[in-house]
């Protein structure tokens, strides 16, 4: 264990269903992102930074890539003695005869065993889900000032937005004193990021008496939140001041590419303090022709420009044609724009085509335009 003597736990077994054809055979946090990253890479690189050596990742839907990829642990830093990303799939079948996880509480019950192995002191929960940097060694010191037992991590957001997030209701001292998920009249705007230090004694406790409630739908939100609160348990909101996206649905994820392209943004993915590790991908860097123009854009290696780029993120290997057109998009892994051919405002998902002359999105649609099938140019 690290000198924190904390665990970490990585939720990681949601459809993603928002994401539409993106996760018809990944999971979530194996989408790509930010040019050669993956979203899972940023709760592991901040594990690593934060100095947590132990990691349990907890999969469920569409996890074969996700467990491949997360099992070579060196990527993280985390491939030492004593140290370790460890795979978790779901342990206790349903009344449909597979295996799963019931809720987000269950997927921490069924890795009991595996916890006390350890015999942390705190346990850190987190969604493999979100694009944000963050220090959790920091908001274990605050737990730990604050003689907590349960730290949720806290975002304010717009009151008009508040209503579609968990929201955390707290005293002046920071206390929480009331939790509500979703509600219709808010009575916060401290908007929960779901990641959570809990004692794990205290936890555990919880976690026992869950799972023997036939009741329980065996979710923190839910009910072991709730628990705590009648309980009259410690909790406390951390204010987390940096970047944080939820990347659940295609608007959200196009949106948090396209603040890679800031001047200042906060969303630095070259800040060498903080580095977000991935994948080593072995090929030659970008290659521009000599009519290639390009205006705003981030581009990584492999991919080859002999058209116009503009405001957009190109991932590893994506080519644009010569006489194409490329305007706030973000092509994925592999993508290829024929010559000719005009996308504006869309994503372009893994290996997709789009075709000669063809015309894909546009400058006034209100919603990101996701492509994940080749689309046929003029012929």
């Amino acid at each position: 264990m690290s000198q924190n003597n904390m665990l970490a736990m990585i939720l990681a077994g949601g459809r993603g269903s928002r994401l539409k054809d993106l996760t018809k055979k990944i999971a979530k946090p194996a989408v790509s992102f930010g040019g050669k990253y993956r979203i899972i890479d940023f709760p592991l690189s901040n594990c690593a930074n934060s100095g947590i050596d132990v990691v349990g990742i907890l999969t469920q839907y569409e996890s074969v890539f996700l467990n491949s990829y997360v099992a070579v642990a060196r990527r993280w830093g985390l491939d030492m003695k004593d140290s370790g990303v460890f795979v978790l799939p779901p342990r206790e079948k349903a009344d449909e005869g597979f295996n799963i996880y019931r809720g987000t509480a269950d997927a921490i019950s069924q890795n009991i065993d595996f916890i006390d192995n350890y015999n942390p002191e705190y346990l850190l929960i987190l969604s493999g889900d979100h694009i944000y940097k963050m220090d959790y060694d920091e908001m274990l010191n605050y737990h730990k000032e604050n003689k907590a037992e349960l730290t949720v991590a806290v975002r304010p957001v717009p009151m008009k937005e508040a209503s579609r997030f968990g929201l955390m209701v707290t005293d002046e001292t920071g206390r929480i004193t009331e939790f509500q998920e979703k509600p219709k009249e808010p009575k916060s705007n401290l908007a929960s990021m779901g990641i959570y230090i809990f004692t794990w004694k205290t936890l555990r406790k919880v976690l026992m008496a869950d799972m023997k409630n036939p009741d329980s739908s065996h979710d923190f939100g839910n009910d072991v939140i709730p628990e705590f609160l009648a309980a009259g348990k410690k909790m406390v909101a951390y204010n987390f001041e940096g970047y944080w996206k939820d990347v659940g649905t295609i608007d959200s994820l196009w949106e948090s590419n396209m603040d890679l392209l800031g001047k200042n943004s906060e969303l630095n993915m070259n800040d060498p303090h903080w580095k977000i590790y991935t994948e080593d991908a072995s090929m030659l860097p970008a290659h521009f022709g000599p009519e290639a123009s390009v205006d705003r854009a981030y581009i990584t290696q492999g991919c080859v420009v002999d058209g116009e780029v503009k405001g957009s993120v190109l991932f590893t290997g994506a080519k644009v044609k010569a006489g194409a057109k490329v305007i706030d998009t973000v092509l994925m892994p592999g993508a290829v724009v024929e010559e000719g051919a005009v996308v504006t405002r869309a994503l372009v998902a893994d290996g997709v085509t789009i075709g000669k002359g063809a015309v894909v999105g546009s400058a006034d649609s209100e919603n990101i335009e996701l492509v994940a099938k080749r689309v046929k140019g003029v012929e």
